[in-house]
C-alpha cells in the first residue's frame, strides 16, 4: 500500500500579522500555523488510507479470521476452528482427505497430531497473496482468496519437516460473519521434504549396493584365482 509524501513549508517571512490577528505574537502565530497544517496533514493522510483499500472492514475481519485459524492450529485447540467455518464446509486437506462438517475438524487433526501420535506438534503460518476478491451483491456476495503456507512438523521419531503449501478458500457471510465455505490445501508433489528424504534414502541404498557388490565381486575373484594347495 503506497502513501503520498507531503512536504510542509512554513513561510517565516509572512508573520508580520499572524493569522490576521494583530493581537498574536509572531511566535504564537508561527506555532498556530504549524499546528493547523499538521492537523490538515493528519486528516488528509487518514482519508487517503481509508480510500486506498475498498471494503476495508471486510478485509480486516478476514485478516482476523486467518489469524484465528493459525492460533487454533498452533495451540492444538481444534474446536476453536468452528466459528471460522461454514456449517456446509468442504475442506480438502493436504493429504487429500475431505472434511464436510465442522464437527469433523477436531477428530481429523487429533487422529495424527498430539501425544502418542505420528506428529507431536504442528506450527502453521498462513499468508494471503492479495486481498480477497469479492463477487456478487447482497446475500449472494462471496469472496475468493488464495495464499501460501508453511507447516513445520515435529515428528515423534525426532525429525522435523517443513512443508510448503498453497491454499485457496471461498468465504461467505453467515449470520453477519465471514466464514470459510470451501478450502483446498496442496503441496508440491515433486518437491517436498518427504520426497527429498525418499530420494536421499534411495541414493544411500544405491551406494551401499555398489559397495556391497564390489566387495562381493572382489571376494569372488579372490576365491577363484587363489592358488590351490
Amino acid at each position: 500500500m503506497s502513501r503520498k509524501v507531503w512536504l510542509l513549508r512554513f513561510p517565516e517571512d509572512d508573520l508580520s500579522t499572524p493569522l490576521g490577528n494583530p493581537g498574536l505574537s509572531k511566535m504564537e502565530g508561527k506555532m498556530m500555523k504549524r499546528c493547523l497544517l499538521l492537523v490538515i496533514l493528519a486528516l488528509a493522510l487518514g482519508a487517503g488510507v481509508g480510500a486506498e483499500e475498498k471494503d476495508h472492514a471486510d478485509h480486516e475481519e478476514l485478516r482476523a479470521l486467518l489469524h484465528g485459524v493459525e492460533q487454533a492450529m498452533n495451540s492444538q485447540k481444534y474446536t476453536d476452528l468452528l466459528p471460522y467455518f461454514h456449517q456446509n464446509l468442504r475442506v480438502t486437506m493436504i493429504n487429500q482427505d475431505v472434511v464436510t462438517k465442522p464437527e469433523g475438524l477436531d477428530p481429523y487433526f487429533k487422529d495424527w497430531i498430539g501425544p502418542g501420535k505420528y506428529v507431536k506438534s504442528l506450527n502453521m503460518k498462513l499468508t494471503a497473496d492479495d486481498l480477497t476478491e469479492f463477487y456478487g451483491t447482497g446475500p449472494s456476495r462471496f469472496g475468493v482468496v488464495r495464499g501460501a503456507g508453511t507447516e513445520d512438523y515435529d515428528l515423534t521419531d525426532g525429525r522435523r519437516l517443513e512443508m510448503k503449501t498453497r491454499w485457496t478458500a471461498t468465504v461467505v457471510k453467515d449470520h453477519g460473519k465471514w466464514r470459510i465455505l470451501t478450502l483446498h490445501i496442496g503441496a508440491n508433489f515433486y518437491k517436498n521434504p518427504i520426497v527429498e528424504q525418499f530420494q536421499n534414502a534411495t541414493k544411500t541404498y544405491a551406494i551401499a549396493g555398489l559397495v556391497a557388490g564390489a566387495l562381493g565381486g572382489g571376494l569372488l575373484v579372490f576365491l577363484l584365482t587363489r592358488p590351490k594347495k
